[in-house]
């Protein structure tokens, strides 16, 4: 269960909604972003700086997915 309620459709901004939608689309996961829709400043902070970084543009794509799993499983999430 998560201790972050993650918004439903309804709840979330137009421009938010419109990402959870391509997410969906394209088959993935919709959580994180659900989750960060709750504070909308971190919200768009945070995908200013993530994006550019999973893209690979500071760090290789596989190793950020090694890193975040290895947090994952740390705390004991398994997503």
């Amino acid at each position: 269960m998560p201790r972050i309620k993650l918004l439903d459709d309804d709840d979330l901004p137009p421009e938010t909604l419109a990402q959870v939608k391509a997410l969906q689309a394209a088959g993935r996961d919709t959580a994180l972003t659900r989750g960060l829709a709750n504070a909308p400043t971190f919200f768009k902070n945070y995908f200013s700086f993530y994006l550019p970084a999973r893209q690979g543009h500071s760090l290789d794509e596989a190793l950020i997915e090694l890193v975040r799993l290895k947090v994952a499983r740390l705390n004991d999430c398994f997503t």
